[in-house]
């Protein structure tokens, strides 16, 4: 066994041992089950002695066992029914136990991780896969356990009956386990792959479906659709291998077990006609446990396909719960209302690859209550160093310092808690219009909310919804222009009342006239308080206290707007080139 398998094992192991009374539970009731079936053809064998005995036919012994029979039959299928519930816990148990593991452990880890992965990609592991593997579990543990006890249990009665037809059953069987091993091995191999394949697969049609309009703007389809086939074409290839070599294990065992039962038919027919010890019914008992016994085989081999498959969507979720986590939690914890606003930076450097510096040396120190206004052109690094002050990333070197406390010592709730925070990008809940704006401050009173929705001037439209606050939204806002959204994300900040404000091209989809007003309301909501601003229309900071102005990860100029525009350097050159002609 690979170590890689061999540690998806463990971990397996892991995640039932806390159903550890089940599974015993399970063992026993699959032995006590096992063992109930083999008795069955016992009493069939002694019915069918008294049936052929000679002279006058036991019709009396033959009800009893008949009713015995009966009896046993119904007890095994009671049996099985608690084996098949215990399974369904132990199985959708462990997988409900994952899926919240895996979850929870996205919560913990870097944004890098979120960065570099397909969204698509996650999802399939956390859903997709997690179902495979619950399949394959709770297959697993149905046909495993009874399957290992009637192989260990029939070759003890058939032992007992006849030895040495025993021993042809015995030496025959390593046949079928042989071709099943060999199978198995090329049959891992492409289920590993189906998997990924499979999450390439949903994060196309995530990608596709989130980005659909920008697809038909472009007259991208072409492209999306042969990208896509091309993906669905491999996954194809790659099930339909995994299919093949998983489906010549039933019939090349089922071949060998029915040797296995012609064998045993023949050898225990020549010794009835000879008149020893192995009577008719003795016969017809042995065939059935012949049966009885490479049945299991045909079972296990039919769910090696399956466990398989299941073990190759847990290493992919394991892949997942294993990842490292963002670095640890400072154990200072600061209450928002206590927070200054003043914010150093010393000698910070960092690069989201290591072969690709973006911030060097960056060196800053800002007063509480300034407004700070960021520029430079495109990757600059002005959303890295929001990213930076907010501690999605970790600097590389050096140290941010946030009233003197270094953000690395503060609890990351305590430091984000101090920031309110508006993105270019909106973000919406499925919900109302009134939860979308009361996220960050769930206890906010109807007249709250409305004040902040009337200051971030959302209002109006609001009140124009099919049912105004309570209208339901999506979770990408379907129905609402972009500006809409924005309107709300504002709103929801003007409820929090930051203590610090992070502006990142907020107002981009917003109309000039409508910007101006609410320009006007962070100014009043900000007076006293530090603010961020990262803009790239010049002319909303002109107003600023200081000007950031940013070229491949530095700060190479900064000052008021009057100050650079005197200066004639790059900003002076990048607030004319928007303003020719």
């Amino acid at each position: 066994m690979k170590k890689s398998k061999k540690s998806t094992f463990i971990k397996i192991l892991g995640l039932v041992k806390q159903y550890k009374l089940s599974v015993v539970s399970v063992i026993f009731l699959a032995a006590l089950s096992v063992v109930l079936t083999l008795y069955i053809p016992i009493i069939i064998g002694e019915a069918i002695d008294l049936a052929a005995g000679k002279g006058k036919t036991d019709l009396n012994g033959i009800w009893r066992l008949l009713i015995k029979g009966a009896a046993v039959i119904i007890a095994t299928g009671v049996i099985n029914h608690l084996i098949s519930t215990l399974n369904n816990r132990i199985a959708y148990g462990v997988v409900k136990n994952l899926r919240m593991k895996a979850f929870t452990h996205l919560q913990k880890l870097p944004l890098s991780y979120i960065d570099t992965h397909p969204y698509g990609d996650t999802v399939s592991r956390i859903i997709s896969d997690a179902d495979t593997f619950s399949e394959g579990l709770l297959l697993g543990f149905t046909q495993l356990f009874t399957g290992v006890m009637t192989i260990a249990v029939t070759i003890i009665f058939m032992l007992s009956i006849n030895v040495y037809i025993a021993l042809v059953v015995i030496v025959l069987t390593p046949i079928s386990l042989l071709v099943s091993k060999y199978i198995a091995s090329k049959t891992h191999a492409m289920f590993t792959l189906q998997s990924q394949t499979r999450g390439e697969q949903t994060a196309i049609i995530q990608e596709a479906i989130t980005n659909q309009k920008v697809i038909q703007s472009l007259s991208s389809e072409k492209e999306t659709l042969k990208r896509f086939d091309e993906i669905n074409e491999k996954l194809g290839k790659y099930s339909l291998k995994a299919t093949f070599f998983s489906s010549l294990v039933n019939p090349t065992t089922r071949f060998v077990n029915s040797l296995v039962y012609a064998l045993v038919a023949l050898f225990g027919a020549m010794y009835a006609l000879k008149g020893g010890a192995l009577t008719v019914g003795g016969l017809s008992c042995f065939l059935s446990y012949a049966n009885q016994y490479t049945k299991p085989f045909n079972e296990i081999s039919g769910v090696i396909a399956e466990l398989h498959n299941a073990i190759a969507c847990a290493e992919r979720i394991f892949e997942l719960t294993d990842a490292p986590v963002q670095s640890p939690d400072g154990n200072i914890s600061i209450p928002p209302e206590d927070i200054f606003g003043s914010v150093n930076a010393h000698g910070v450097y960092f690069s989201y690859v290591p072969e690709r510096p973006l911030i060097q040396n960056l060196n800053l120190n800002i007063t509480p209550g300034q407004q700070i206004a960021i520029v430079g052109p495109t990757g600059c690094g002005k959303t890295t160093l929001i990213n930076l002050l907010m501690r999605f990333y970790d600097v590389n070197d050096g140290s941010i310092r946030i009233d003197g406390i270094n953000i690395n010592d503060l609890t990351r709730e305590s430091l984000r808690s101090g920031f309110g925070m508006v993105l270019q990008d909106t973000w919406l809940k499925t919900g109302t219009v009134r939860e979308n704006i009361a996220l960050a401050n769930p206890d906010a009173t109807d007249e709250q909310i409305t004040e902040a929705a009337k200051k971030a001037h959302a209002h109006s439209f609001i009140k124009r919804l099919p049912k105004g606050y309570d209208t339901v939204l999506t979770a990408n806002g379907s129905g609402l222009s972009q500006g809409e959204k924005q309107l709300l994300c504002i709103a929801r900040l003007m409820l929090t009342k930051p203590h610090m404000l992070i502006l990142d091209e907020a107002t981009s989809s917003i109309d000039t006239r409508t910007e101006m007003k609410i320009q006007s309301a962070f100014s009043t909501l900000m007076k006293g308080h530090t603010s961020f601003v990262v803009a790239h229309r010049l002319s909303t900071i002109k107003n600023a206290d200081r000007i950031l102005v940013m070229k491949d990860g530095n700060v190479v100029e900064q000052g008021t707007h009057n100050s650079l525009m005197e200066k004639g350097g790059f900003y002076y050159d990048i607030y004319n080139s928007q303003f020719k002609g």
